[in-house]
Parts: structure tokens; C-alpha cells; sequence
């Protein structure tokens, strides 16, 4: 499953987020020099321990009214939904193994 960038409301990625038991948002926009350096990073890691979570990418200057809805105020910021909540919000300087390893036990216990 790669990165999907065809979310382009806030009410089609409620949706998304009501329906899928994971969800990883990623903000970025087009001149974000980390944000196009650690979305590779960020992408590989979910796809490598997180298979299930459903990821999206917005460019935050495309579609302003998703990051201003969700009170996300810089980025790179990463927001991970587990049924339904939100359970991680990591913004600039992001530790991808850190990251991981704060998703890992609720993910297994979500996909158990």
C-alpha cells in the first residue's frame, strides 16, 4: 500500500479515518526541504511494521483547510489515528524509531 495524495477535504479524510482501523497523515509542503528528506523514511518504516495503517499525504498549501482544521501549525507533522482517535502527533524534528516504537504496541494489539 503506498502513500495516498488524494485526500482533498477534511470531511473525505474523516471518512477515511472512520473507516480504516490506522491512519498516518503526513504535512508537508513543496518547500519543506526535511519534509522531502523524512517522508521517504516515514513511508518505508509504516509499509515496513505497520502495514495496515492506511497513509496520506497533504500539502498543506494545496489544501489549507485540513491542517488549519486539525490545529497543525508547521511542518513536516505527522498525525496517526488508531480506531479512530488520535493517538501520535510528531511535528519538525521527528525520530522515525521513536515514532515507531511509540505505534507498535497499540498496532499490535488494534491488528490482533
Amino acid at each position: 500500500m503506498s502513500m495516498r495524495e488524494d485526500i482533498g477535504t477534511y470531511e473525505a479524510l474523516e471518512t477515511l479515518i472512520a473507516e480504516k482501523p490506522g491512519v498516518m497523515v503526513y504535512f508537508s509542503t513543496p518547500t519543506c526541504n526535511v519534509c522531502h528528506a523524512l517522508r521517504p523514511k516515514i513511508d518505508e518504516a509504516f509499509a515496513t511494521h505497520f502495514p495496515q495503517i492506511e497513509r496520506v499525504f497533504i500539502d498543506a498549501a494545496k489544501t489549507p483547510q485540513i491542517p488549519a482544521t486539525l490545529q497543525i501549525f508547521s511542518v513536516p507533522t505527522i498525525l496517526v489515528f488508531l480506531g479512530g482517535k488520535e493517538f501520535a502527533r510528531e511535528s519538525r524534528n521527528v525520530s522515525v524509531p521513536l515514532l515507531v516504537e511509540k505505534i507498535r504496541r497499540p498496532y499490535e494489539i488494534l491488528t490482533a
